[in-house]
């Protein structure tokens, strides 16, 4: 990986090997199910989904694929991510394991509740 920003989604999972951009294609559209109303872009030079805010990032990393679902959406999930390497905002799925895809699915699910909360609160207050 270069370290400069890519265009776009495509520009980002083509810089990759063959196996790794299959499966940056499977979380991308696992993702996108997820939340269809979300737009992509770049943003910390990694794929982004964006519903009113940051909903989810992700990247591919040597040994594994991270997703980035921010604190909230890794503390809620904590008890189903025990198999899983996690810190404060990031799980990391390693490459010799499957993506669990359902799993990723709900985790978007939830954190494009919470954007949307988030945004009706804001709307509410002005």
């Amino acid at each position: 990986m270069d370290s400069t920003s890519p265009a776009n989604v495509d520009a980002y999972i083509a810089q990759f090997p063959p196996g790794v951009q299959e499966r940056l294609q499977a979380l991308r559209a696992a993702i996108r199910e997820a939340a269809p109303d979300a737009a992509e872009k770049i943003s910390y030079r990694m794929p982004t989904f964006y519903l009113h805010g940051n909903l989810v990032h992700f990247a591919a990393f040597k040994d594994h694929i991270s997703l980035f679902p921010g604190p909230s959406g890794v503390e809620a999930f904590a008890h189903r991510l025990t198999d899983y390497k996690t810190s404060k905002g990031t799980i990391q799925f390693p490459y010799d394991k499957p993506l669990p895809l359902e799993l990723v699915k709900e985790i978007v699910r939830y954190r494009a509740d919470e954007n949307r909360r988030a945004a009706e609160a804001r709307k509410k207050k002005k």
